[in-house]
């Protein structure tokens, strides 16, 4: 039997619901318990106010972002900037920064079409919608996909056809990689996921049970060979997550593939968690540990070192639905 939800400081509460509609709607909804009316209220103003109408105001023309499907045009490699970090102002971060927002997808009305029509990746300049050879790249337009109206079943057929022998994938395969990667394996799986709950099609559910099994025979932690810590990253927390692998982004995956499939958490997750309650502090906040450099739009959180709403709100969503039902 489930047990009560935890209940959240109302101070915390309070902090979190003083915040940008994008990051407001979901404490109400999935802290607070507002009514479906209130948050959806509030959901719709991501799309006129705050952070997400400022994106939405840098979209080009031609229904892309920086001039580009995944680097901003005329990137160059060879500078100082390519050497600091990946810019993050292109076209598909900021639809995944859009979607994990909660826009409307009326709000982009027609860019499915335009990015068809205009869009290339820079490998081997193959069209927008139909995915390329990197599997996080495929996970987040797998997702974007449903989300716009767009037809993106070629990636899902992809896959299943790339899923390694132990169970997870590699953004490296083409580089001869026969190993599967924890960051490559966990943005397949969130798109794998988005794409199940909003097309309703479950032909790759085994393939991500596949995948879970993978992580949690690793107890979403640590190296299967030697049972170290698998790299630093896996216990420091930094809002956006963008492509990398920690606990706090692993266990916001399985807390929402749970509450789809109706199962229980499992056992082989509690690291994980017990490094999310680690994490908190005395005021009941959790801190930005790190920033992934590069160029963006604009900050979306906060500075390192100070108290982040996001990762307490994630960090608390994730800590109430492990709490309510382990």
């Amino acid at each position: 039997m489930a047990n009560d939800p935890t209940p959240i400081d109302s101070v915390v509460l309070q902090w979190l619901l003083d915040t940008d509609p994008a990051l407001r709607w979901q404490v109400e909804r999935d802290l607070a318990d507002e009514p479906e009316h209130v948050w959806q209220a509030t959901r719709a103003r991501v799309a006129t106010e705050g952070m997400g109408a400022a994106l939405l105001a840098h979209q080009d023309a031609d229904g892309q972002w920086a001039g580009g499907a995944y680097f901003p045009a005329g990137f160059d490699w060879d500078s100082e900037e390519a050497q600091e970090g990946q810019p993050w102002t292109a076209t598909t971060w900021t639809l995944n920064t859009l979607r994990e927002f909660g826009l409307d997808a009326a709000a982009l009305a027609g860019t499915a079409e335009k990015l068809a029509a205009n869009a290339r990746w820079e490998y081997d300049d193959l069209p927008y919608w139909g995915g390329e050879v990197d599997a996080c790249i495929n996970g987040f337009t797998l997702a974007n996909g449903p989300w716009l109206g767009a037809d993106v079943d070629a990636i899902a057929t992809w896959f299943a056809e790339h899923q390694m022998a132990e169970g997870g994938w590699n953004c490296e395969w083409v580089q001869g990689s026969v190993r599967s990667s924890f960051h490559s394996t966990l943005n397949a799986l969130k798109g794998i996921l988005e794409w199940e709950e909003r097309t309703g099609d479950t032909r790759l559910r085994p393939a991500r049970h596949a995948a879970h099994d993978y992580l949690l025979r690793r107890r979403m932690l640590y190296r299967e060979s030697t049972g170290e810590l698998v790299a630093p990253w896996a216990t420091h927390f930094g809002y956006p997550f963008r492509h990398v692998y920690s606990a706090l982004n692993v266990m916001d995956y399985l807390r929402r593939a749970s509450l789809l499939e109706g199962t229980a958490p499992d056992d082989r997750a509690s690291d994980a968690i017990g490094i999310i309650r680690a994490a908190q502090q005395p005021d009941g906040s959790w801190l930005q540990e790190r920033r992934h450099p590069g160029r963006v739009w604009f900050e979306l959180d906060v500075p390192v070192g100070a108290p982040s709403p996001w990762l307490t709100f994630l960090s608390l969503r994730v800590l109430r639905w492990w709490d309510s039902v382990a």
